[in-house]
């Protein structure tokens, strides 16, 4: 499967690195430093999905992930998307299917060219073309979904954005669920944006988040 979809990603223009198990794969993207994607599976010896993904992040390294596992439970998939997994593809897959998900994952998380607003709140600066963001004009590192979750919050300042709304267009999850990653990640901005004497990204009881400028 590895060599699979390696020889696909490359018949379409990609340069990829191939690693046989999770040790193998940290080693390799420690040497070559930052990514754009890293495809990985959750069953691997010597160390496994989970723990591979828990290594990068670590590292504080905010490569793109996608995790691939046959186990399909929404316990599985919730959990790998709040250890900092992006998307989560189930086997048996398409191979289509999988490079649309791969397009979606670099399209998210490179802003586009024609991205020219900035988005602001307060004291917080969101810039999608430099994936920049500012808070009191000192730069904030976020993980990819911190990001995306940030840059949505602000796209919608003006209204109040709902669990569901947010794990279909952040997370990609359009089933019911009850997991509590949204509010792990919202807790994870504030921890990184509520500073000084700003608190603005408001929990509406019953509904969902609102951020605001005070």
């Amino acid at each position: 499967m590895r060599s699979m979809i390696g020889g696909l990603l490359r018949e379409i223009g990609f340069e990829v690195a191939e690693a046989c198990d999770g040790a193998d794969a940290l080693k390799r993207i420690r040497e070559v430093g930052e990514v754009d994607l890293a495809l990985v599976d959750w069953n691997m010896p010597q160390m496994n999905g989970f723990e591979l993904v828990k290594a990068i992040r670590d590292r504080g390294q905010l490569t793109p992930v996608i995790m691939l596992s046959a186990r399909g439970d929404r316990v599985d998939v919730t959990h790998g998307l709040q250890i900092g997994a992006d998307d989560y593809v189930r086997k048996p897959f398409g191979l289509e299917e999988l490079l649309l998900r791969v397009q979606a994952v670099l399209r998210r998380v490179h802003a586009t060219e024609d991205v020219s607003e900035v988005l602001r709140c307060g004291p917080i600066e969101l810039d999608a073309r430099v994936h920049r963001v500012k808070m009191h004009d000192e730069a904030v590192e976020m993980s990819p979904t911190e990001f995306r979750l940030l840059e949505y919050l602000l796209a919608h300042q003006t209204r109040v954005v709902t669990r569901s709304e947010l794990l279909r267009h952040v997370w990609s999850i359009d089933f019911d669920t009850d997991t509590s990653v949204v509010d792990t990640y919202i807790s994870y901005l504030r921890r990184k944006l509520h500073v000084g004497d700003f608190a603005g990204i408001k929990t509406i009881r019953g509904v969902g988040f609102q951020i605001e400028a005070q």
